[in-house]
């Protein structure tokens, strides 16, 4: 079941983000990820439209829009790989007309997931906290 967030959910999709994201940008340091978290708890996700995915009243996965952004998309590690990805992105789509998102580029998972749900890339930039290339991407 995919439903709006709630407040008693901000600490498993913390968990969810730091786990997710140290596992799919193997190329950028784990401190770096651990040194955001206060900014995802306190900044990204109160500005954002935060989605979760809930299994057996356990939250395992959630998505975040801000305006036609798709800020953040992120599946527990151990569940990845079963269609919840998926699911979240269908319903971010049906969220908006338009969705645009940026990705690591050498997340080549990631890269490959959002071109089969229908993303083209619209072209380059480099992430100025990382220095890493991210793709632009988009539904339109």
């Amino acid at each position: 079941m995919i439903r709006k967030s709630e407040s008693k959910d901000v600490d498993t999709i913390l968990n969810i983000w730091l786990s997710a994201s140290v596992k799919s940008h193997n190329f950028i340091e784990p401190d770096f990820w651990r040194s955001q978290v206060d900014n995802m708890r306190d900044v990204y996700l109160p500005a954002s439209d935060v989605y979760v995915y809930e299994q057996n009243g356990k939250v395992t996965g959630f998505y975040a829009l801000y305006d036609n952004t798709l800020a953040a998309i992120f599946v527990e590690p151990a569940l990845q790989g079963q269609g919840i990805g998926g699911e979240l992105l269908s319903h971010a789509k049906s969220q908006r007309d338009e969705l645009k998102l940026t990705v690591y580029k050498a997340n080549v998972q990631s890269c490959y997931f959002y071109q089969k749900h229908g993303f083209a890339v619209l072209g380059e930039q480099v992430d100025p906290h990382t220095g890493h290339t991210e793709l632009l991407m988009s539904t339109v």
